[in-house]
């Protein structure tokens, strides 16, 4: 199913590329030794849990409905103004950065307050709708940087007392 979402995703404009880039400029501070490569898999192996597929349709969707006109008032008027209070946006692209806990969070309100490479071409008013896709690449970007963050084999391991 992951090539069904990277389609979805490079017909809205968003290629893999592009998000490992975001999650490149994230952990290369702190691993000197990442890749673009190894952010590329990352943003991948994100993207093939089914959770986060079903938040990126979801989302993807309902810009697309907003472009054809086809949703209900006053939802339609809030997506074509792309009311700042409305954070269903957010609060969608949240369920994919808790995938990889807090550090997810904190990295997507990061690019989120940013709005970095593609994220901010996406938030940009060119002839799409992106109220939801800005926010989803951004969640998408966190969690996999979050994800090596927490592979990463230099971070410090502690032993739990007791433990076997």
């Amino acid at each position: 199913m992951i090539s069904g979402i990277e389609n979805w995703l490079k017909e809205r404009g968003v290629g893999l590329d592009d998000v490992a880039e975001i999650v490149y400029s994230l952990q290369r501070p702190y691993n000197a030794d990442l890749s673009i490569d190894e952010c590329r898999e990352s943003v991948v192996a994100v993207l093939s849990k089914r959770e986060v597929q079903y938040v990126l349709f979801t989302g993807i969707a309902l810009d697309e409905l907003a472009e054809k006109r086809l949703l209900p008032e006053p939802l339609q008027s809030i997506m074509e103004a792309d009311e700042s209070l409305y954070g269903v946006d957010e609060t969608l692209a949240l369920g994919i950065t808790n995938v990889y806990g807090m550090i997810g969070l904190t990295s997507f309100g990061y690019l989120d307050k940013v709005k970095p490479g593609i994220i901010r071409q996406l938030n940009g008013k060119g002839g799409q709708i992106h109220v939801f896709l800005d926010d989803l690449v951004a969640g998408l970007a966190a969690a996999a940087s979050a994800r090596i963050a927490h592979q990463d084999p230099k971070a410090q391991k502690y032993d739990i007392p007791g433990s076997p």
